[in-house]
């Protein structure tokens, strides 16, 4: 879990006090800070390019938002991308059709035809899906991927690489597959797999390694094809909790290469979405008021299940401190709920925090990744800004939705509007 420094009782994000952003752009806010989002993507490309030759595919639902893809583009960074609103999104942010490779499910022909225009190399999912492809275009640059029955991650809502699991080719199948996607033109250049979302054990990262080296030699001996790339997906996990540590990065590479080691392959593929920018971001969220019940202590807070899901939809655990309290003993224990009306409109449960008052300023941490692009408009509520702090200074990099926004795509029938 990031450490944050303090200025007498106040938080400070990347040198910039957490109540003077609050002050100038309103609550709910998330607030990135540059320097700890490129330290990330430094840290994770260099850990396993000291052990072998890898590409580094920021796993984008994560997060979109264009000032995140620019930063990451001006580092270097691919992009795995799952829709093609995420191709458009970074094409606009300056990555070039060849640094993009998107891994749809259930791709519908229209939209593998907006990918096809775009010359985004397509990672394929099912053998239908490849057919459907070739249909419209079988010389387009494709991988495969493969169900390796091999799962992890941090809820069974995430694991996606068991037996079973929508998924990918199953691996009882993958070559036939690459010998169907010979028949039908296409020239395969890789080979993908994903376990799952939040791991942190080496050995599941050298587990779907050693699944997909067999299959990459296979693909090799038996149909004469020389792939260019082994891409083991991401899901490498962040402490969320303070006791926890942050993940061996260099034990994670140094397992994956030793599965590669005496292997064909020539260049690693890495996808990994949160470790990249999960804990650069954290929420700014207001009290409106705090609440005594027989059984529990509320602090009620402008940010609900609408703005951070991840509490309510996974059980996620994400750290609070009062911002405007940063440093102050503990004192009283709060469950931290929205104002969403639904009773499982929470943040934290059973938190001890210092005296919270109405006014105070919480902060909630780690929601870079599954923050905003999972927020909605339950309870017909605009989502919120987000802010970039760099060099200790705030810029807005989303503006705070209105009540337009909201109503702009609807539309009433003129016999209702009578």
């Amino acid at each position: 879990m990031r450490e944050f420094q303090r200025r007498k009782d106040t938080m400070l994000i990347g040198g910039v006090s957490a109540t003077k952003i609050a002050a100038r752009f309103g609550t709910p806010v998330m607030v990135t800070d540059e320097d700890a989002l490129r330290e990330n993507y430094r840290a994770l490309h260099r850990a396993f390019n000291a052990v072998f030759p890898t590409r580094v595919h920021y796993a984008c639902k994560a997060n979109t938002n264009l000032s995140i893809l620019r930063i990451l583009e001006q580092e270097g960074s691919c992009i795995d991308a799952v829709s093609i609103g995420e191709v458009d999104s970074c094409l606009r942010a300056g990555f070039s059709p060849d640094r993009i490779l998107y891994t749809g499910v259930g791709v519908s022909e229209e939209e593998m035809r907006q990918v096809v225009e775009r010359k985004v190399p397509i990672n394929v999912d099912s053998i239908g899906q490849l057919r459907r492809l070739a249909a419209i275009d079988s010389h387009h640059p494709i991988a495969l991927r493969v169900n390796p029955d091999v799962g992890a991650g941090h809820s069974q809502k995430v694991v996606t690489g068991t037996k079973g699991a929508k998924f990918g080719i199953p691996k009882e199948e993958i070559v036939q597959a690459f010998a169907e996607a010979l028949r039908l033109g296409f020239s395969p250049k890789g080979l993908h797999a994903h376990t799952g979302s939040g791991g942190s054990d080496p050995t599941v990262f050298g587990r779907v390694t050693e699944v997909l080296v067999d299959i990459f030699e296979r693909v090799r001996s038996e149909l004469g094809l020389d792939l260019e790339f082994l891409d083991i997906g991401g899901g490498i996990s962040i402490p969320y909790r303070p006791e926890e540590l942050r993940p061996d990065l260099d034990a994670i590479a140094a397992e994956v290469a030793g599965k590669l080691k005496g292997s064909s392959v020539r260049t690693l593929v890495v996808e990994p979405g949160r470790y990249i920018v999960a804990d650069t971001t954290v929420l700014l969220t207001r009290v409106n008021d705090v609440k005594s019940t027989p059984v529990k202590d509320y602090v009620l807070v402008d940010a609900g299940f609408n703005t951070l899901i991840r509490p309510a939809f996974y059980d996620a655990y994400h750290h609070v401190a009062v911002a405007n309290k940063f440093g102050q003993q503990a004192q009283l224990k709060y469950d931290v709920a929205g104002p969403l009306c639904e009773s499982g409109d929470y943040l934290a449960k059973e938190r001890y925090l210092p005296k919270v008052e109405v006014g105070d300023l919480l902060c909630v941490y780690d929601v870079g990744a599954y923050g905003f692009s999972m927020s909605s408009n339950y309870n017909t509520r605009p989502r919120c800004a987000e802010v970039l702090v760099w060099e200790g200074k705030p810029f807005l990099i989303r503006e705070r939705e209105g009540l337009k926004d909201l109503l702009r795509h609807q539309k009433v029938p003129p016999r209702l509007s009578q």
